[in-house]
């Protein structure tokens, strides 16, 4: 028989190992919700978009997307039906978001280019943003040319 069977556990390990784990979870929390992450997105959020563009989408009956320029509400693109899987996929998304606060599909959703080359989603009426550079070059420019459909057509 050994002597760990007769003495017990040092106690000053154990409070040494409970304060060192203690002390972690407390630095995790700490780095979690410290201001460095307040001060990361109010340093994102003074970053401007170099191009912006409001567009409305509509489902017509003829099962197509309707894509208008919220501002002078013309119409910017067609997607035909049984094409443009992702755009209308995503669109999909945000308008089941939309649905379960009660929302229609008048609101405007916001396309931004970012200066790093992100090219973004925002649903004005909920604040949701999909990164959509997240997605491959070609998904990408699905919803580019929404953003620039003069440059598209020539293409």
């Amino acid at each position: 028989m050994s002597n760990i069977d007769n003495e017990p556990f040092p106690r000053f390990a154990l409070i040494a190992a409970g304060i060192l784990i203690a002390g972690s979870i407390t630095a995790a929390a700490a780095a979690r919700f410290s201001n460095t992450q307040n001060a990361e997105s109010a340093a994102s959020e003074s970053v401007q978009p170099l191009a912006a563009r409001d567009l409305t989408f509509f489902d017509m009956e003829d099962g197509s997307v309707q894509v208008r320029d919220a501002a002078g509400a013309q119409v910017v693109f067609v997607a035909a039906p049984g094409t443009n899987g992702f755009i209308r996929g995503v669109m999909r998304g945000m308008a089941r978001d939309r649905r379960s606060r009660g929302i229609g599909q008048e609101p405007a959703f916001r396309l931004a280019q970012w200066p790093d080359g992100r090219l973004s989603l925002e649903d004005l009426a909920t604040g949701r943003q999909i990164e959509l550079s997240s997605f491959g070059g070609s998904n990408r420019a699905a919803f580019a040319q929404l953003l620039y459909p003069q440059a598209a057509s020539v293409t």
